[in-house]
């Protein structure tokens, strides 16, 4: 299964890649414990770690909504054939992203909205696609909703000097200003209402405009997270950042605040990165929180 029905607003999950990212837990989550992934190994294993090799496992996806008659796309991704000198794993991708886009029914020309949940080079690159010498967008019809607080701070001629070093090169400019010079970005601050089922608020701390999606339609409930979580681990344990965050503390305040949330409104969970069944319900005791169950999708294989 590759779609949900949450309310009125279907939810299907396009993949791009799944498999290692060439990091341990003790690099990518170093706040986290090492009795977690140890004692975890049964059920981590295979679809967030690789048990043999010790290296985490993470998708790569966009979640597909469709709600009040429009196609929403959430994140886009890393992206073909993009130059990224200090992001191997990312660089001169081909994958077949758009025909699994097709699959889902969707053309590019069909989608939207494209909402950038933060404008890390895992999250913006099929906003645009090469044509000949020139990045392009490649939703021509899309309004491409991005934080503006990340906008700022991604764009190079404001001289920022992030935590993640050099490791978003290029993606600013291959990805963010294509779509921006062509008048199709709208950036928001705060709060932005999509329609009566969707809406953004900024969720700060993992970058400066991170954001989470609210979906609330009937009595069903789903927030979609982005980077907030890249592994089921940072359920269990709030506290611990990727090695990612420019922000830790405000990044674990966030963390803790959005799945408390999650855990009071029976709300699914949807990061951005999960393998296996992609979404979590959450359920707390007091500050400590737990996995309740998960979502119906079908889990990843490497060569699914």
């Amino acid at each position: 299964m590759e779609q949900i029905i949450l309310g009125d607003v279907s939810v299907t999950r396009v993949r791009e890649y799944f498999g290692p990212v060439d990091m341990t837990p003790d690099t990518f989550f170093p706040d986290t414990s090492k009795d977690v992934w140890e004692t975890g190994r049964d059920w981590l294993a295979p679809h967030f770690l690789d048990a043999g090799t010790g290296i985490v496992r993470s998708a790569i996806q966009t979640w597909l909504l469709r709600s009040e008659g429009r196609t929403i796309l959430v994140d886009t991704g890393v992206g073909n054939h993009k130059e990224r000198p200090y992001a191997p794993v990312w660089s001169h991708l081909e994958t077949d992203f758009l025909t699994g886009l097709a699959r889902a029914g969707v053309r590019p020309e069909d989608v939207d909205i494209v909402i950038n949940t933060h404008l890390h080079v895992d999250h913006v690159g099929w906003n645009t696609y090469l044509d000949g010498r020139q990045w392009v967008p490649t939703f021509p019809n899309a309004t491409y909703l991005m934080p503006k607080d990340d906008f700022d701070f991604w764009n190079p001629e404001n001289g920022h000097r992030p935590l993640l070093g050099r490791g978003n090169q290029n993606v600013f400019e291959d990805s963010v200003a294509p779509v921006h010079r062509a008048g199709l970005t709208r950036l928001w601050e705060g709060s932005h209402r999509i329609d009566a089922n969707l809406r953004l608020d900024a969720a700060p701390g993992h970058t400066p405009g991170s954001s989470v999606l609210t979906l609330t339609s009937g009595t069903d409930r789903a927030v979609f997270v982005g980077d907030l979580l890249h592994s089921p681990v940072q359920i269990l344990e709030p506290d611990a950042n990727s090695c990612f965050c420019e922000d830790p503390a405000e990044a674990r305040a966030t963390r803790r605040k959005v799945l408390g949330r999650a855990a009071d409104t029976h709300a699914l969970v949807f990061p951005a990165h999960l393998g296996g069944h992609g979404a979590a319900e959450v359920v707390r005791d007091g500050s400590v929180f737990a996995v309740k169950g998960w979502a119906p999708f079908t889990p990843y294989t490497e060569q699914s």
